[in-house]
C-alpha cells in the first residue's frame, strides 16, 4: 500500500512576545498515512495539530523536516491538485445560497457550466443539503455550514482529504452525519487525515491514530495495538440492595432512581454480588465488562506529557 502522506522530523517555531522569542510548536513530527485509510490526528488544544496541517498545505514553512504527498514534494502543484481541505473555522460569503457558493468554487475547477451544475447537484446530495440549495448561508446552522464546507472540499475529487476539527461544535446528529460522510469517502477509495479532539468519534471510524502532545507524537498505531483489551472493571447496574450491603463489593458511581451503578474491580466479587441480589430478590439490569478506551489512553498520555 502506497504512502499518500509522509512527514519526517518536522520542526516549526513561532516568534512570540515583546522580545520575539522563539516558541517551538512542532518538535520533530514523523508519521505516514497510507492510501485508503482514515488516519486520526489527536491532541489537546495547542498541541500542534493545525500547525501540522498548515505545513502540509504550504501555508506555513517549517524550519526543518520533509513532507511528501503521493511521493512528490508537498509544494508541487501536481500534489496539491489532489488535496481537499476543510479548516476548523471556514469563512463563507454568507450572502450566497448553498448552490451559488458551490458554483463559485466550481469555476475554479471546471470551465463548462453544465459540468459545474452536475457536480453541484451531486455534492448537495452527498451532504444532504438539496432541500436548502437556495437558502442563503447566513441562515445555515453550524452543522449545515460544516456540511457545505465539506462539499466544497470534495469539488476537485481529491485523493487525500484533510479535515481540521470537522466535528467540533456539532450536535450528536450532526456528528453522526459527518462521520457517515467520512466513512463513505473511505469506501470510495479516498484517504482521510482527520485532526480532532473528539475521541469517541475517532474511535468509531479511524483505522490508525497518532497522538500529539506539546508538539511531539507520543504514540501512534492501530487502535487494536494502542488500546489494551484487558478488562479494567465490570460495570453493574442493579436494584434491590442497600448502600451498606454494597459497601465492600465495589465503587458506587451514581444512583439512577432506585438503581445503583457499581464498578467492580475484583472478578471474584461479581459472583458474590449476583448471589446477594438473588437472596434479596433484587435485580441486575446490566453487567458490562469495561476495557481500556481511546479516551483512557489519551488522558493518560496527556497527563504524562
Amino acid at each position: 500500500m502506497a504512502a499518500v502522506l509522509k512527514i519526517e522530523d518536522l520542526h516549526k517555531s513561532f516568534k512570540t512576545g515583546f522580545l520575539l522569542r522563539k516558541k517551538k510548536i512542532l518538535k520533530g513530527i514523523s508519521l505516514t498515512v497510507e492510501e485508503g485509510e482514515i488516519f486520526g490526528y489527536l491532541g489537546p488544544n495547542g498541541a500542534g495539530k493545525t500547525t501540522t496541517l498548515k505545513c502540509i498545505l504550504g501555508l506555513l514553512f517549517p524550519e526543518k523536516g520533509k513532507i511528501r504527498l503521493f511521493g512528490l514534494p508537498h509544494l508541487s502543484l501536481r500534489a496539491k491538485e489532489r488535496i481537499g481541505f476543510l479548516p476548523e473555522n471556514p469563512y463563507f460569503y454568507e450572502y450566497l445560497t448553498a448552490s451559488e457558493f458551490l458554483h463559485f468554487y466550481g469555476e475554479l475547477f471546471f470551465k463548462r457550466k453544465k459540468e459545474i451544475a452536475v457536480k453541484v447537484k451531486e455534492l448537495l446530495h452527498l451532504v444532504d443539503l438539496e432541500p436548502w440549495a437556495d437558502l442563503p448561508l447566513r441562515k445555515f446552522s453550524r452543522g449545515m455550514l460544516q456540511r457545505i464546507g465539506f462539499a466544497q472540499t470534495l469539488f476537485n475529487e481529491p485523493s487525500l482529504v484533510l479535515l481540521d476539527e470537522p466535528l467540533g461544535g456539532l450536535d450528536p446528529l450532526g456528528r453522526k452525519e459527518m462521520r457517515d460522510i467520512i466513512v463513505r469517502l473511505k469506501k470510495e477509495g479516498k484517504t482521510v487525515f482527520l485532526s480532532s479532539h473528539i475521541l469517541q468519534d475517532i474511535e468509531m471510524i479511524c483505522d490508525r491514530v497518532a497522538i500529539i502532545v506539546n508538539g511531539q507524537i507520543i504514540n501512534q498505531g492501530t487502535l487494536q495495538d494502542l488500546v489494551s483489551e484487558k478488562i479494567l472493571f465490570t460495570e453493574i447496574i442493579l436494584s434491590g440492595l442497600t448502600a451498606k450491603e454494597l459497601e465492600d463489593l465495589g465503587e458506587r458511581s451514581s444512583f439512577l432512581g432506585e438503581k445503583t451503578l457499581l464498578k467492580v474491580f475484583e472478578e471474584d466479587k461479581i459472583e458474590k454480588i449476583m448471589n446477594l441480589v438473588q437472596e434479596r430478590k433484587g435485580k441486575i439490569h446490566s453487567l458490562i465488562p469495561r476495557t481500556q478506551t481511546l479516551e483512557d489512553l489519551f488522558v493518560g498520555l496527556v497527563k504524562k506529557g
